[in-house]
């Protein structure tokens, strides 16, 4: 009865992420503006809030749903994933081979990113002006991947020589859990000219990173052509999230012993989360600075670097740590760390980073979602168009002025500004109890047993960071990306 329950709320857990997380994207997009405010002022008197009130305040497209999709940015959208591949194949590139498979051997994967990327895209306007478009066809993109891949999953043979089989939890039966979850762990098609691709891996390192860095430049561009200038707040917010997007195009090979590679099959999950997800919500920040700048001054930017060092120290360093304890047992900087031999003959680190913690690398992860939330200060704003209000907001220049000032929207704003520090915060823990489950499942008693060797009391650490200490030398990163992301390697 409880098996029954369990697999019921999977599915509609799964149903209810499928659907209702691509409105959130729109809502994201519509609710926060530069037509009305952030929230749009109508949701703030909800009593005479009107349909139709709320379609002009929020931009909704004068054509209806038509308006939320465009052949000509479609477009311009399948030129970049195309040029994507193109790149990927042709610039020179480190040949890296994956996990072993359960059904024996390891796929072979292609990693330029250290070297040129993508193509240089002057058009910030375009992004801007296009924006809900741009969601529209990201979408409609992981929704063509993830109905490809799940229908192709269908000629996975076992014993084939492409090594091509199915994740151990993606073949339930049930549709709408499996489209969800995905069906096939490694999903690849080959390409005349470009060769063969790894979708997967190509969805996690490509598109949606380099299209969040590409986003952020384009709010940096919108906000000096309407206000003459580049605030210090999103100067530091594009920063930190290209580094962010660096570092994980720089140890691009790390991503193969994450979960999302070597255990998750390629469905919606993953397609939503790294090509929609990922780029759209995780700059959202940006994108509200855009209009409304904040200047936090030496003392802020201070405050904000301090959150964002402490956080990339214990994040990197507690990858690199178990990276090296992973490839390298014999490197003189984490030789002399302590661990436990199961009897699978894996080993259990006991000291280090993951003897203070089986996730240091989470609690890392999200003191730097502060730092990326942090520079929008007490958020919300309100767009006025008519009457001016001296002394307050900014002013936009250009032929149409528009006044942007807090006034009654200051502090709402932060649901949206602040939003994705707490869902990260729960996504970490979704992740620890999945992490929990698996390494039960691997190590049985020993894994009992290496909880016992290490006692740091839960007090210590925040819940995201999980309960106890240690973790699997081979154990995966988490990756920024929607649902289950994370945005870095490990």
């Amino acid at each position: 009865m409880a098996t029954n329950l369990e697999d019921r709320k999977e599915r509609l857990g799964a149903f209810a992420a499928t659907f209702g997380l691509p409105i959130v994207c729109y809502l994201a997009a519509f609710l926060c503006n530069d037509v009305s405010g952030c929230p749009v002022p109508s949701t703030l008197h909800p009593r005479s809030l009107t349909l139709a009130k709320l379609r002009n305040e929020a931009g909704w497209p004068q054509d209806g749903l038509q308006g939320l999709a465009s052949f000509r940015v479609t477009g311009y959208v399948l030129a970049y994933y195309l040029s994507s591949l193109v790149l990927q194949a042709a610039l020179p590139g480190l040949v890296v081979q994956g996990v072993k498979l359960r059904s024996g051997g390891r796929l072979e994967y292609k990693f330029n990113g250290t070297y040129l990327q993508g193509p240089d895209f002057a058009l910030w306007t375009f992004i801007w002006d296009n924006y809900v478009q741009l969601i529209t066809v990201n979408l409609g993109i992981a929704f063509f991947l993830a109905t490809f891949v799940y229908c192709r999953s269908f000629s996975v043979k076992a014993g084939n020589k492409h090594k091509r089989e199915l994740a151990a939890g993606g073949h339930s039966g049930n549709i709408i859990y499996d489209f969800f979850i995905g069906r096939e762990l490694n999903p690849r098609i080959t390409v005349p000219v470009i060769g063969t691709i790894d979708i997967k891996a190509f969805c996690e390192l490509r598109p949606g990173m380099l299209g969040w860095v590409l986003l952020d430049l384009a709010f940096v561009v919108h906000q000096y052509k309407l206000y003459g200038f580049v605030s210090d707040s999103i100067i530091l917010i594009t920063l930190f999230q290209s580094l962010y997007v660096f570092d994980a195009l720089w140890m691009e090979p790390a991503v193969l012993s994450t979960m999302d590679i070597t255990t998750d099959g390629f469905g919606f999950m993953l397609a939503f989360g790294d090509l929609v997800w990922l780029p759209f919500i995780y700059s959202l920040q940006a994108r509200y600075l855009a209009v409304y700048p904040v200047q936090l001054g030496l003392v802020g930017i201070a405050g904000v670097l301090a959150v964002q060092g402490f956080g990339y120290w214990i994040f990197r360093s507690s990858n690199n740590e178990k990276n090296r304890f992973r490839t390298d047992p014999d490197d003189p900087r984490i030789a002399h760390l302590n661990f436990m031999k199961t009897k699978s003959g894996r080993k259990l680190l006991t000291s280090g980073w993951w003897g203070f913690s089986r996730h240091p690398n989470y609690l890392g992860d999200w003191i730097m979602a502060w730092s990326y939330c942090l520079p929008t200060a007490i958020a919300g704003y309100v767009v006025r168009h008519g009457d001016m209000v001296d002394g307050q907001g900014f002013v936009s220049g250009g032929l149409v002025k528009q006044q942007v000032l807090q006034g009654e929207a200051k502090g709402w704003g932060m649901v949206i500004t602040y939003f994705y520090v707490f869902y990260f915060a729960v996504l970490l823990i979704h992740r620890e109890m999945r992490d929990e489950e698996a390494c039960k499942r691997k190590y049985g008693d020993d894994w009992e047993e290496y909880k016992k060797k290490c006692e740091v009391p839960k007090e210590l650490l925040p819940a995201a960071a999980g309960e106890g200490c240690g973790k699997t030398a081979d154990s995966n990163r988490i990756q920024r990306r929607g649902l289950q992301k994370r945005l870095s390697s490990a």
